[in-house]
């Protein structure tokens, strides 16, 4: 046991070796210490919260929790060993032993901000669970954006208390220097601060939601999400365009799951052969179909818009309820194909594309046969 208690750099072997263990044995079990205590944690959550699943809560918490603990306990516990005196020296007039603990200082704070961005990460989960509920997208969407507003701030206070810990700096002073430079850093950055004032503006006056289907700038798609300084759009390609938020505030935007019906117009082009009698059977036929879709249709028209020499052109008009673009196909393909065969039924011809070209052979001698036209 001598062995144990022999000294090196001003502590004992004995020492080293159980802060080396307790070390090591929060290393090897932090997944089960994190996991016991976001266990007993969850029991309070869940009394407070029922809709919030066992799984769901230790998987947000657990990483940033074992890493916390493993870093405060190792801290501490080396803080418990006497610092050697032949370390005794400086490094730009900075004591080793103010830099090791300012770094092991640095360490908590950054753990400590790392786990209180995942309870955010909670928080968020368990207001967006009683979003779903709701029929407003306003509430789904104001809690991704203040979800991600409130991690940055945090991110910043703890960039804040790492420089107050690690460099002694007054953070009054600091904040003040901080100010000036930001005013500058707002001038060379414009178009970002631009863009973050965009993101408000998109979530109070609120011209789409995540989900919408829209069009701007020549890209059409689905609102994935909206963020902080742009919105992410999913394309019918199925690629993600990165749009910045700017650009939504100042474009044109066509949002349409905002609309209140849907339009579709068909231009029939009939042979110039078709009977009046046939026609005006046909409109009556064709109005009678759409009259049978009931309250899918909220109004419609059919007329006979012109006629000249290569036909007649029926223009069938009707507005729907906002379906989905699937549902709107399916009832229009439903509503062609009764179209045809009302076609069929009165024995109407579509117009022809081509046009007839006769062709003559000039009668060079008067006593030579004509030639027959060429059609």
């Amino acid at each position: 046991m001598d062995f144990l208690d022999s000294v090196f750099l001003d502590n004992t072997i004995k020492s080293y070796l159980l802060v080396l263990g307790i070390i090591l044995f929060v290393l090897l079990f932090k997944r089960f210490l994190s996991h016991s205590i976001a266990s007993v944690l969850y029991l309070f959550v869940h009394w407070m919260w029922k809709s919030i699943e066992r799984k769901q809560f230790i998987t947000l918490i657990l990483k940033p929790l074992a890493w916390f603990i493993l870093i405060v306990i190792s801290v501490i516990t080396i803080d418990r060993l006497n610092y050697p005196a032949v370390w005794d020296y400086s490094i730009y007039g900075n004591p080793l032993q103010d830099i090791i603990t300012k770094i092991g200082l640095c360490l908590v704070i950054i753990s400590f901000i790392k786990l209180m961005q995942s309870l955010i990460d909670f928080v968020a989960l368990i207001l967006e669970e009683k979003a779903i509920l709701t029929h407003d997208k306003t509430d789904d969407q104001l809690i991704v954006f203040f979800r991600d507003f409130f991690k940055v701030l945090l991110g910043i206070i703890g960039i804040l208390l790492v420089i107050k810990s690690a460099f002694n700096q007054d953070l009054s002073s600091l904040l003040t220097g901080l100010s000036i430079v930001g005013a500058a850093i707002a001038l060379s950055a414009k178009e970002s601060l631009e863009n973050l004032i965009a993101s408000f503006i998109i979530f109070f006056d609120k011209p789409f939601f995540v989900g919408d289907t829209l069009k701007v700038n020549n890209v059409t798609g689905t609102v994935e999400r909206i963020g902080l300084r742009s919105t992410r759009i999913r394309t019918v390609d199925k690629t993600l365009v990165t749009v910045p938020n700017k650009q939504m505030v100042d474009s044109i935007v066509d949002n349409y799951s905002m609309r209140s019906q849907r339009r579709a117009e068909i231009k029939l082009e009939l042979s110039e052969k078709t009977k009046v009698d046939s026609t005006r059977k046909f409109i009556a036929s064709a109005k009678k179909v759409l009259e049978e879709k009931g309250s899918n249709i909220h109004k419609f028209s059919v007329f006979l818009t012109e006629f000249n020499k290569n036909g007649l052109t029926v223009t069938v008009e009707y507005f729907t309820l906002p379906f989905t673009m699937s549902e709107f196909n399916a009832l229009k393909q439903e509503i062609n194909i009764e179209l045809i065969s009302l076609m069929e039924k009165h024995h109407i011809d579509m117009a022809t594309a081509g046009s007839n070209i006769n062709i003559f052979n000039s009668d060079m001698d008067a006593g030579a046969p004509k030639s027959n036209p060429i059609i």
